[in-house]
């Protein structure tokens, strides 16, 4: 079901071939071009979308996956829910639920809360056929300290969040090329920063601390950059590709342990900038232009100081 090695090897071929044979470049004998209203898209697994929603329509688009890491398994949903404020701007929420299971130590306690996310995006340009020019946007995200973090005591798995607000900022774009073959490859690339506010912490937290910890965490900005492609194989099949890289400088933890009952022993601790590669192919399908779903995986090579993961999730995305 889920795309291997030789589908992003393929994905790679028509991406190149896209730039070799575009558009505007197709002869008369080659195949009909295939029109954007024949391409049904549901979209790649991670690059979000350069286009807006027309005002008054909205968009859901429920994710449920399992980050499988060495010793623990992170089940979780997070779900894309989107309204057309006006032809150029939309808003939204990303509500995430999850649960952790971990080799060895306790599980979570049950299903808990993630961070949420609000957002607002706004429409740059449109892009318009024998442009070079894509469909770019802007969007704003800001992360809420909504889930348990600090005070977990014996359940560190219940901790969901970072206790820090976070703001996101992206620049999104989104073109098409039209392959020798006549068919669309759809190409997005986005472009974000993000850093974080201060976090206080009391006791067993996400940040590694123990239970007689009082003190705070500065979580280090990143900048990460996505990459993808989606191929319409026909107009409800279509296969896709992402490729990312994120950077992330320190992330600070500063304060002190207790020690018996008036010893304090300053803490501070820095966790090193990290790197993390990896690629996310994944399959669609989609029964008309509004509703599609999507099956992939997001596997996480690793890179300095990062663990090696692999995230298969299935999707619906439906538009109304």
């Amino acid at each position: 079901m889920i795309p291997c090695r030789h589908t992003l090897a393929l994905v790679f071929t028509l991406a190149f071939a896209a730039l070799l044979h575009p558009a505007e470049a197709l002869a008369e004998s080659e195949p009909a071009r295939q029109s954007r209203d024949d391409a049904w898209w549901t979209g790649p697994m991670l690059a979000n979308g350069a286009e807006t929603l027309p005002q008054g329509h909205y968009l859901i688009e429920p994710y449920v996956y399992d980050v499988i890491a060495p010793r623990t398994d992170g089940f979780g949903s997070r779900a894309y829910v989107l309204y057309g404020l006006a032809d150029r701007w939309t808003v939204g929420f990303i509500p995430i639920i999850g649960y952790n299971r971990v080799s060895g130590g306790p599980n979570s306690s049950g299903v808990k809360m993630g961070d949420l996310t609000v957002q607002a995006q706004y429409r740059l340009r449109r892009f318009e056929e024998g442009s070079w020019l894509p469909t770019m946007s802007l969007l704003l995200q800001e992360s809420l300290p909504t889930a348990r973090y600090d005070r977990l005591g014996e359940l560190s798995a219940d901790g969901m969040g970072s206790g820090a607000y976070g703001t996101t900022l992206s620049l999104n774009s989104q073109s098409y090329f039209w392959l020798a073959n006549g068919r669309i490859l759809r190409a997005r690339l986005d472009l974000s920063a993000a850093w974080s506010r201060r976090a206080d912490i009391d006791g067993v937290s996400v940040y590694g601390t123990g239970p007689n910890f009082h003190g705070k965490a500065s979580p280090g900005s990143s900048f990460s950059v996505d990459g993808a492609v989606e191929y319409s194989v026909t107009r409800n099949w279509v296969m896709a590709l992402d490729l990312i890289y994120s950077h992330y400088r320190d992330t600070t933890v500063s304060g002190y342990d207790l020690l018996g009952v008036d010893i304090p022993v300053p803490v501070r601790r820095k966790t090193g900038s990290s790197n993390a590669y990896g690629f996310a192919p994944a399959i669609e399908y989609n029964w008309s232009p509004n509703i599609g779903i999507l099956f992939g995986t997001r596997v996480i090579l690793g890179g300095h100081g990062t663990t090696t993961t692999i995230t298969p999730a299935i999707a619906l995305n439906y538009v109304h």
